[in-house]
């Protein structure tokens, strides 16, 4: 676990993804918190103690967590599914509803033998979730649907303990062999995380801030984790008291490689650290995020990588960066044109209808994307990252039918009207795509003339001063020749070094 949590790190690194704490479910805090919470939904009456039948493998001679339990979903049908949900289909399981079930380990089908369990009261929550889930108007509506549609079939209590040798203790007498169950514990992480990221800062109940008030709680999910994340932990937390339920649980569908499952049993993966020997990681966040599976199932293929790095990134996004930057540091000294450059009178510049309109599309994506209610605040990344990009082609439309490079030799204020007015739809659109393209974006802040950060300025609209230094731009992507395609779907399915 320690050497997996290492490499994971150096992979969110390397693509620019940064966490105030990266932190396990292996820390006496969240022992602590997860006790704290057992105890108080047990005193609040949610929690009750039963036998109940759990699989045991007779040739390994131990009980079988969920997961360690194989067979054949009631449901779909599917081969692979796991004693405690079929991610196939998304529906949760128990060992015992399994068809053919078998020990992971060594493939005999288990016993089911009585053992003593402590149980969640799922079924006490289920009107108050379904009211609640109901009345969610932020949520994906395949999210909502689907956790509305195991509502409906009705809730049944949830064992939180196993007879496995790992994880949380139990602390109660008679149980000092069993311990808490994964689904159980380690959802609570969130919480005890945040306690623990809060003795980091010397305030130990700096925690508050995110779970009480105002705040709105996000959950990033896949497909698979949908109901513990809107039926589970929000039941949990009304048993626990006085936390705040999830905002937005804004769940992803699946996404395939090359119309394949990923494996990583079978290698059929693309580990991010193996990518990034040989590709920027700006690309591969792009292609993610304009192809993320936000309500239905998508595909990733190492062609539609390529292309829209080369249509996408170099031709559009980049090209626009590019040549309008590199024109104006070669015609104006390296600096944004100064007013008197481009004919300003009394301080106003002779701005056109279709520069104003332009700047105003501008203003108008950015706010889309940016502002407290946007794009982004509501998890509509795709949309985010196409306004951005059409914003961009409409900057080089724009170029197209100005043509400062032509102009300036009959009018050379024109021309320096027209780049500074797509310096500032550069400098908005750089800010715009930073969330998306940490790396190419934190480049053209550079290039601009600005120092720090682009998040230092706390991703506010801004537009380069007359006059402001620039930095010498240089290319922003790569382009890629086709055969790379091939050459990297080669290399699915086999051992990576």
């Amino acid at each position: 676990a320690a050497r997996y949590h290492a490499e994971f790190n150096e992979s969110w690194k390397g693509l620019g993804i940064s966490w105030d704490l990266y932190t396990t479910t292996g820390t006496a805090n969240h022992a602590s918190v997860t006790h704290d919470m057992f105890f108080t939904m047990m005193k609040n009456g949610y929690i009750s103690k039963a036998s109940t039948s759990q699989p045991y493998c007779p040739k390994c001679t131990r009980f079988l967590p969920d997961r360690y339990v194989e067979g054949t979903c009631p449901h779909c049908g599917d081969t692979g599914a796991r004693g405690d949900q079929c991610d196939t289909c998304g529906k949760p399981l128990s060992a015992a509803e399994l068809v053919s079930p078998r020990c992971r380990h060594c493939g005999t089908p288990p016993e089911f033998r009585e053992t003593e369990h402590f149980f969640l009261k799922l079924s006490a929550f289920e009107e108050r979730l379904k009211e609640w889930v109901g009345s969610q108007t932020e949520w994906r509506t395949n999210v909502k649907n689907f956790t509305l549609g195991f509502l409906n079939e009705g809730l049944n209590d949830r064992a939180i303990t196993r007879d496995i040798e790992w994880g949380v203790a139990v602390p109660v007498e008679g149980f000092e062999t069993k311990r808490f169950y994964v689904w159980f514990e380690n959802i609570i992480g969130y919480l005890s995380a945040s306690k623990e990221w809060a003795q980091m800062q010397g305030d130990p109940e700096k925690w508050r801030q995110f779970w009480e008030g105002d705040a709105l709680p996000y959950y990033f999910i896949g497909k698979d984790n949908i109901v513990f994340h809107t039926m589970n932990w929000p039941a949990m937390l009304m048993g626990y008291g006085e936390l705040n339920l999830p905002y937005d649980v804004p769940a992803n569908q699946y996404l395939t490689i090359e119309s394949r499952k990923g494996s990583k049993s079978r290698n059929w993966a693309i580990w991010v650290n193996d990518y990034l020997k040989r590709f920027d990681p700006d690309p591969l966040r792009y292609v993610l995020s304009i192809n993320m599976p936000e309500s239905s199932d998508s595909d990733f293929s190492w062609e539609e990588f390529v292309r829209r790095n080369n249509d996408e990134l170099v031709a559009t996004w980049g090209n626009l960066v590019n040549r309008v930057l590199t024109f104006t540091f070669k015609n104006f000294n390296g600096c944004v044109p100064s007013p008197d450059e481009m004919g300003a009178s009394n301080g106003e510049l002779p701005l056109d209808e279709r520069d104003k309109e332009l700047l105003a599309a501008s203003m108008t994506v950015f706010e889309e994307v940016m502002g407290d209610t946007g794009l982004l605040a509501r998890c509509r990344f795709k949309q985010a990252i196409a306004a951005a990009m059409g914003l961009a082609h409409e900057a080089n439309r724009y170029l197209d039918e100005k043509e400062p490079w032509k102009v300036i030799k009959q009018n050379r204020p024109r021309a320096a009207l027209s780049l500074c007015v797509v310096i500032g739809v550069i400098s908005r659109l750089k800010t715009v795509l930073y969330p998306f393209l940490p790396f190419s974006s934190q480049k053209v802040h550079e290039f601009l003339g600005y120092e720090g950060r682009v998040e230092t300025g706390g991703l506010q609209t801004d537009m380069p001063l007359p006059g402001q230094t620039l930095k010498k731009p240089e290319p922003l992507f790569v382009k890629l020749d086709p055969e790379i395609a091939e050459q990297e779907r080669e290399r699915l399915g086999k051992p990576v070094e």
